[in-house]
């Protein structure tokens, strides 16, 4: 390896050591008194076309599954369990949607939507369709920087 392409590797390396270093785990993410996360889960800002994905997605957010969401009209079988997410970003702040994006049960106890960013505390848990009952930790639903992209979609969607 040449000198150039073992400096260009160490500063890749560096680099995505810092961006895992800057990621909050599950576990430590600090919830304000109404549930509001003020500090970025990854310190990276996150891509609202990702989020919008993610959203849709029946194997990662699956969000359309219990909201309505105008933008996402491509996307069949909308739910009606949850309010719909029109004008999302003009209701709530960036730091209120982190939180209920990660743990909705922080600002809405009677709330019905999935935690997607907690590891432990669960009430009956299952181990897939095993019937058995799972060992905590579990992972989490969504990785940090998936609910920083939903974050940022939500945050795009400004009208009712």
């Amino acid at each position: 390896m040449t000198r150039s392409a073992f400096l260009v590797a160490g500063a890749i390396a560096a680099a995505a050591t810092a961006a895992t270093a800057a990621e909050i785990k599950p576990g430590d993410v600090a919830y304000g008194e109404y549930g509001a996360v003020e500090q970025s889960l990854t310190g990276a800002p996150g891509d609202p076309e990702r989020g919008r994905e993610i959203m849709g997605t029946k194997s990662l957010g699956n969000c359309v599954s219990c909201h309505a969401v105008s933008d996402m009209s491509d996307i069949p079988f909308h739910g009606e369990v949850g309010p719909t997410l029109d004008g999302t970003g003009a209701r709530w702040s960036e730091a209120e949607l982190r939180g209920i994006v990660a743990n909705a049960k922080m600002t809405f106890p009677e709330s019905m939507m999935p935690s997607f960013y907690k590891t432990e505390g669960y009430i009956r848990p299952g181990d897939g369709f095993t019937g058995k009952a799972a060992e905590e930790p579990l992972p989490p639903l969504l990785t940090a920087q998936q609910i920083e992209d939903v974050v940022a979609y939500l945050k795009t969607l400004k009208e009712m």
